[in-house]
């Protein structure tokens, strides 16, 4: 095992790992955007109504985005487990 390999195996570990938490970071971004202009305009300033509407957008997220996500971390440590023989030698 060389150093361009480490790095490759580094590089698709954290491409894959923008890749599957991407879509529920945006979910938690976006409504907590929504809530805080909320807020600001009805200066309401209740925790729990900030947390609450990001905990729900996240397990739709979740739900929906779950099977996607699932296969592909399936892919790629299926990948990685084939390619361990090539990199030992």
């Amino acid at each position: 095992m060389n150093a361009q390999m480490v790095l490759t195996i580094g590089q698709e570990a954290l491409f894959m790992l923008l890749m599957i938490s991407s879509p529920v970071l945006a979910a938690a971004l976006i409504v907590g955007l929504l809530v805080s202009l909320f807020q600001a305009v009805t200066q309401i300033h209740e925790a729990t109504l900030a947390f609450v509407p990001k905990l729900i957008a996240c397990i739709a997220v979740f739900a929906i985005a779950g099977p996607w996500m699932l296969t592909m971390l399936i892919d790629y440590i299926r990948r990685t487990i084939i390619a361990i023989p090539s990199a030992i030698v």
